[in-house]
């Protein structure tokens, strides 16, 4: 089927993008594997690559491409070439909205050059421990002192991705208590600086996929946050926070779909080279009906990935849409890279294939952004159930 998401423009970052990967991704991915994290140095060169800057106005340094879908090209080549470029998708895809939607005209002038040129990093801190998806019941807190200059940020946040390479984080913290009509009244973000005292990152957390991405714990004592780094209105960060899950949940569900497709890829080449009993594994009519049963869930996907990209570009994608997107796409990318990796025998079982890495990463799909069972609460609702 056709595809007519993206033209001429895309298809050339496209190739630029996967020369990119090849020269500099490829050949060292290993090590950053065995390491656990990417070397903040890569970071400036996404920078120079443009990376940073496609969905930042033109006066701050960036391209003012007002679209979602260079994104979505480089979730396909990553995917392609069995790569992460660690937190930096953090970067653009959860740090960038709430600047361009919350940040003052002196913010932005601050904020957004830096960020562009990779000089500094974002990350968003949410989660905390033993809150899971319940973003309301967050015990980070932030006193605004007597004279109004500076919050006094005190908590907890784990699950960072980007957090030991950040030099900015989005920290969601308690700046008034929970009203008794909502839960959610209360919280507001902040554009903390990494280096300020009494921030502290954690443990380097040990996943089971995802192992170049740096996922972090962090710890606030009494760390003094200046005023005008107060992103949006206080006490309104949990509407903000609503209203950007949705590019979020898009961009996991384009991401499992990109994984579900390189899995296919994947396996056509190893059944193809790997010979059994004198033929290869690609002749035997299990492994055809296979492969076209992971094709045909493929095309299903890209379908949903692309229309949800369309209504994202468009400022359409509604939060029950975004959520149905995000469980269709990260279910079948679960079975499509399961029965692929079956395909490849024991060897799928080996960090050196990089269907083994691509199992690994694909899980946390189903979890992070909303796990799936919170997303099918949120398709009940829409549906009036």
């Amino acid at each position: 089927m056709r595809r007519t998401v993206f033209d001429e423009d895309h298809e050339a970052f496209r190739e630029t993008l996967r020369a990119f990967i090849e020269a500099e991704v490829v050949p060292v991915y290993d090590e950053w594997f065995a390491q656990g994290i990417v070397p903040r140095e890569f970071y400036y060169k996404l920078a120079e690559l443009g990376i940073f800057g496609i969905r930042v106005d033109e006066e701050f340094g960036g391209a003012g491409i007002d679209s979602y879908k260079f994104e979505a090209v480089m979730y396909e080549e990553t995917a392609r070439a069995g790569v992460q470029f660690g937190g930096s998708g953090v970067h653009v895809l959860l740090g960038l909205p709430y600047i361009k939607m919350l940040a003052t005209d002196e913010q932005k002038k601050r904020f957004l050059p830096k960020f562009v040129s990779g000089e500094e990093m974002w990350a968003l801190a949410m989660t905390e421990p033993g809150t899971g998806s319940d973003l309301a019941g967050m015990k980070t807190t932030a006193k605004l002192s007597e004279d109004g200059s500076h919050y006094v940020l005190n908590g907890a946040k784990t699950f960072i991705t980007g957090g030991v390479h950040a030099d900015r984080v989005i920290v969601c913290a308690r700046t008034d208590a929970p009203s008794a009509e909502d839960r959610r009244h209360g919280i507001s973000l902040f554009a903390v600086d990494t280096k300020s005292e009494g921030y502290s990152v954690g443990r380097k957390l040990d996943k089971l996929g995802l192992k170049t991405s740096d996922t972090a714990e962090l710890a606030f004592v009494d760390v003094k946050v200046p005023a005008e780094d107060l992103l949006g209105e206080e006490n309104k960060g949990f509407y903000y926070l609503g209203h950007n899950l949705a590019s979020e949940r898009w961009g996991i569900a384009f991401g499992a779909y990109a994984q579900a497709k390189a899995a296919v890829r994947f396996a056509k080449e190893y059944v193809q080279d790997r010979t059994v009993f004198g033929k290869t594994v690609a002749s035997f009519q299990n492994t055809k009906f296979e492969l076209a049963a992971c094709q045909a869930e493929v095309d299903a996907a890209e379908a949903v990935a692309d229309r949800a990209l369309e209504a994202l570009d468009a400022g359409e994608l509604t939060p029950a849409e975004a959520a149905s997107a995000k469980l269709f796409c990260t279910e079948v990318a679960h079975r499509v890279i399961d029965r692929c990796l079956q395909l490849h025998g024991g060897y799928g079982f080996m960090n050196e294939y990089p269907i083994a890495r691509l199992y690994a990463d694909n899980r946390v799909n189903r979890i992070y952004g909303g796990t799936s069972e919170i997303m099918k609460s949120i398709i009940a609702k829409n549906m009036g159930l």
